[in-house]
């Protein structure tokens, strides 16, 4: 199973179209994965057409977007269970924010946004992964997504382009 993993997209503020090395992306995924931070519900709308959209609201996003998504979803893909949140608020780090927010949940991978930043990492008994942005790279070399691929265990990695 491919699972393509994006946040952040801030769209149509920080880029009018998703760019066409993801939208090629999407064209083979399975599933997709929005860690919120959409900002509309037209780049919801979009993913769609691809694959099941499977997405959280983060902290600007609209209040079209906050009826039709949580802030915080679990889901099974393949014997996996997966987190996602944003992992925005006060206090702690955006990372902890994230793992915290799954507390007791038992989950294999914690899939957040909000801080921009490509992170790849295990935690305590579960993959830690954000995707970055492929619209707003902030302080970052360079634009960046994710791909989960399950079989039998989850490898996770990121695609990074100019």
């Amino acid at each position: 199973m491919k699972v393509v993993v994006i946040s952040d997209t801030h769209m149509p503020k920080k880029g009018k179209d998703l760019p066409v090395k993801l939208l090629n992306e999407l064209q083979t995924c399975d599933c997709i994965v929005h860690a919120g931070d959409w900002q509309t519900l037209e780049v919801y709308h979009e993913l769609k057409q691809y694959a099941e959209v499977i997405g959280v609201t983060g902290n600007v996003d609209s209040p079209e977007l906050k009826s039709v998504l949580k802030s915080k979803e679990i889901f099974m893909a393949g014997s996996f269970k997966i987190g996602v949140v944003h992992g925005h608020g006060s206090g702690k780090t955006t990372e902890k924010r994230a793992v915290d927010a799954f507390t007791g949940e038992n989950v294999d991978c914690i899939i957040f946004g909000h801080s921009h930043i490509p992170v790849n990492k295990a935690g305590e008994g579960f993959l830690l992964f954000n995707p970055g942005s492929p619209t707003d790279k902030r302080r970052q070399k360079e634009y960046s997504y994710g791909i989960l691929t399950i079989g039998e265990n989850i490898a996770a990695e990121h695609v990074f382009f100019a």
